[in-house]
């Protein structure tokens, strides 16, 4: 591979590496705390804004994954997250249309987390008694300026923080000329989300619950695997089972 790419890959995979090593004990934290609250029939909730609904949408509907994940969706895809009031009322909507309910948990993810929408949607969640978990760069958020009113950031107003230990901009290889690319912030915060759902699930099957994991619906039988497991979440889901 050319001298960037492999550059990339080496970098990368040491911050993945070094990711897992660092939240290791907030992971931990969260698993009897979200999986208390799934073995009780409850939701996990999660939120990014911009790119970030693209980490976000990995544990929806995934397969392999936990039925019970639901996601907020901005249908402006973050045109407007800095918009002051839009995250209070995609929230809102959220809320009215699948319930956020006192004692789940919320994902909310922010690469800078100094954005509008991804603060409104953990203000409104905390208020509702919910546990709000931010995934951002600490690094990047430490030195950006909140363009919130309220002036908290996310990484301030979250119950527990999982960082993807990435460098502000977003980017590790320069091509030359200050033109940098190579971004983490995805890599690294679908596999804590993932490492996030093993623990879960490893804290679930300790303790005697079921696990309502999604099959491929490539494989024979799936569908309807799928219905019968997402039937009691159904009304509650934003993205619906097929």
């Amino acid at each position: 591979m050319s001298p960037l790419a492999d550059a990339f890959y080496e970098r990368s995979m040491a911050l993945v590496a070094a990711a897992r090593e660092k939240n290791a004990p907030v992971l931990r934290t969260l698993a009897p705390i979200i999986g208390q609250s799934l073995a009780a029939g409850g939701i996990l909730h999660v939120f990014g804004s911009g790119h970030s609904e693209v980490i976000a949408r990995e544990i929806i509907g995934r397969a392999g994954g936990l039925v019970c994940v639901s996601g907020i969706v901005d249908p402006t895809g973050g045109f407007i997250e800095n918009l002051v009031g839009y995250g209070t009322e995609l929230a809102g909507r959220h809320d009215r249309q699948h319930e956020l309910r006192p004692g789940e948990t919320i994902i909310v993810i922010s690469n800078s987390g100094k954005n509008s929408s991804p603060i409104e949607v953990a203000l409104y969640a905390k208020q509702k008694g919910l546990h709000v978990v931010g995934l951002c760069s600490a690094t990047m958020s430490a030195g950006a300026r909140t363009v919130h009113p309220g002036g908290k950031k996310l990484h301030e107003i979250a119950n527990h923080v999982l960082d993807n230990l990435g460098v502000p901009g977003d980017t590790l290889i320069d091509t030359g000329g200050g033109v940098m690319t190579g971004p983490t912030s995805t890599l690294v915060g679908g596999m804590l989300l993932n490492l996030l759902m093993l623990e879960i699930m490893d804290w679930m099957k300790a303790n005697g619950h079921p696990l309502p994991v999604l099959r491929s619906q490539n494989l024979p039988g799936a569908i309807e695997h799928n219905r019968a497991v997402g039937a009691a979440y159904k009304h509650r889901l934003s993205r619906q089972l097929a």
